[in-house]
């Protein structure tokens, strides 16, 4: 026998949260419906040195500041799961836990979820997955044919298994960096990005990224030429670690090579390096398996969006995958407006 809400949110992560805090601030029913076990989203499984990429009251979703970690400016993962979870509990958020959604599905006047522990009906789902769940992988010739060890960002936890290995980390991006700076030192490193690294000025953290990214949708909105955003500034937030690793020249990056051998990589001019591990950090994509039933998604596998509301399925919303759903709607501080007019349109939704 299925439930029924008004709203179902798929994902307990930073989006999910703040989609249900707007929800609870408007008084709409909905549950949110998470497959970890535990509070903190993603930032539960991320490497141990992570560091945010801004000061703690510049990383905080709508209602709540996220308080100072003691003794650091830009604080760690663990300290950002605290949070989550005391934002979850002090605004009684209904999350239900280790529950895993298969397929979202149109029933008439609703959307049917499909769920490992039954079905729920709704009259709108807001999709908060996210990303981590879906590491991207490129297709570089001779990857089968490495017979070292291959990981990606989302499996790399500390530099202390590594070392004295030869470890490539290939990746350009923050990821990349952080990931390079962390192993320098331990490992013998080759850090390969595919274009040279383009490091931020180093007063510029997060809070700079933000206000750069909602600057460029503002533009985009008003049919004004593209700001560039984000990318106008550079791939590299230079935290501390990462500063501290290039300015010791422990940060020099090799060109990408052109494919991968039973023991290492080859450069197209026939230089080599042999590994132990190659590490990939190359980005995810967005973990949308569950609406493939819907038919929604478009080119580069995104599902077309009016703000934060599919164009082909106005009772779904998405929240958290970046510009695509709202100027830095991956981040913490990012996700609290686009997840208020989501809430906003929802509650049009329903009062029909």
């Amino acid at each position: 026998m299925s439930q029924r809400a008004d709203v179902v949110v798929i994902g307990g992560g930073q989006a999910g949260l703040a989609a249900g805090y707007h929800l609870r601030r408007l008084g709409i029913e909905h549950v949110i419906l998470d497959a970890q076990a535990a509070p903190g989203g993603a930032w539960q499984h991320t490497w141990d040195s992570l560091r945010l990429f801004s000061p703690a009251q510049y990383s905080s979703l709508p209602g709540r500041l996220m308080p100072s970690q003691p003794g650091q400016l830009y604080p760690d993962a663990g300290h950002v799961v605290d949070y989550l979870a005391d934002y979850e509990k002090r605004y009684e958020l209904p999350v239900q836990r280790g529950v895993w959604v298969s397929a979202v599905h149109r029933d008439g006047p609703f959307l049917r979820v499909e769920t490992d522990g039954g079905d729920w009906q709704a009259r709108a789902v807001v999709s908060a997955t996210g990303t981590w769940t879906r590491p991207f992988l490129p297709a570089v010739p001779g990857r089968r044919d490495f017979t070292g060890r291959q990981l990606h960002t989302v499996q790399y936890t500390s530099p202390d298994e590594f070392a004295g290995q030869r470890v490539i980390v290939v990746g350009g991006g923050n990821s990349g960096a952080q990931i390079a700076a962390d192993l320098a030192g331990t490992a013998e490193l080759t850090w390969v990005t595919q274009r040279p690294p383009r490091y931020l000025a180093d007063d510029i953290d997060g809070r700079a990224l933000f206000d750069a990214a909602t600057a460029r949708r503002h533009a985009l909105d008003a049919g004004r030429t593209d700001t560039g955003g984000v990318a106008s500034l550079g791939d590299i937030v230079a935290v501390p670690p990462v500063r501290a690793a290039r300015d010791a020249g422990l940060l020099t990056a090799k060109p990408m090579f052109s494919h991968l051998t039973r023991n290492g990589v080859e450069w197209p001019d026939g230089a080599t390096a042999q590994a132990d591990t190659v590490i990939w950090c190359t980005g995810f994509r967005p973990a949308l398996a569950p609406f493939a039933t819907l038919r929604l998604r478009g080119d580069g596998g995104h599902i077309a969006t009016d703000g934060t509301r599919a164009v082909d399925e106005p009772r779904l919303h998405l929240l958290g995958y970046g510009d695509w759903t709202g100027p830095a709607s991956a981040t913490l501080i990012g996700v609290g407006r686009p997840a208020r007019d989501a809430a906003r349109a929802i509650r049009q939704l329903v009062a029909l």
